[in-house]
C-alpha cells in the first residue's frame, strides 16, 4: 500500500528542529566527556539550531548530521554513542519527509529517544532515568510538534529498548494538548 502524503510546512520543520536540538543538547555532555576533541555532535546541534532560527536547509546541515552519526560509531561507550546519535538525528529533523510512514514517525521521535537512552545507559541502564527524560521531552514539546506527530502513523511496539522509549514518547505526545 503506498504511503500517503501529509501536509508539512517549513515552519513545522523549524519548530521540530528547535525541539529536537533542545532534546539532543541534554545528552551532549556524555559524548564530550568521552571524546572531548570531537566536535561533530556539537556542530550538528549548532547547525540545526541555526536552521530552526531561519537558516538554510542545505548541504552543510545535512553533512553535520551525517558527521554526528559517524561520531556515534566511533564513540568508546554506548552512552556517548547514543548522545551523538541524538545530535545526528536532530540535524536530520530538517529533512523530515511529508510521507505518512512509520519511518518518518521514528525521525520525529529519535532525537529525544536517543537522548533518553544515552542518559539511561550512563546511569547504569536505569530505566527510570530514560523514562524521566521522555517525560521531560514530552513536557517541553511545543503544541506544533504534537500536532505534527499526529499526521504520521503511531509508533508500534518493538523489541528493543529504543523502540520502547520511542513508543513511550509517541504515546505521551499524542495524548497531550489541544489544537495549536
Amino acid at each position: 500500500m503506498p504511503e500517503s502524503v501529509v501536509d508539512l510546512s517549513d515552519s513545522e520543520r523549524r519548530i521540530l528542529a528547535a525541539w529536537s536540538a533542545e532534546c539532543a543538547a541534554r545528552s551532549l555532555h556524555l559524548f564530550e566527556a568521552e571524546v572531548s576533541d570531537d566536535q561533530r555532535p556539537r556542530c550538528a546541534i549548532a547547525a540545526i539550531r541555526a536552521y530552526a532560527e531561519g537558516g538554510k536547509r542545505g548541504a552543510a546541515l545535512r553533512a553535520s548530521g551525517w558527521e554526528a552519526l559517524r561520531a556515534s560509531r566511533q564513540a568508546p561507550v554506548a552512552s556517548a554513542a547514543a548522545a551523538a546519535k541524538a545530535a545526528g538525528y536532530a540535524a536530520a529533523s530538517a529533512y523530515l519527509h511529508a510521507l505518512a510512514s512509520p519511518h518518518q514517525t521514528r525521525h520525529i521521535l529519535a532525537p529525544a529517544a536517543h537522548t533518553a537512552l544515552a542518559l539511561e545507559l550512563f546511569a547504569g541502564s536505569d530505566a527510570s532515568v530514560g523514562e524521566s527524560e521522555i517525560v521531560w521531552a514530552a513536557d517541553h514539546a511545543p503544541e506544533a510538534v504534537r500536532w505534527l506527530l499526529k499526521k504520521f502513523p503511531v509508533r508500534l511496539p518493538g523489541s528493543t529498548r529504543m523502540a520502547a522509549l520511542e513508543r513511550q514518547l509517541d504515546t505521551a505526545l499524542r495524548g497531550q494538548g489541544g489544537k495549536p
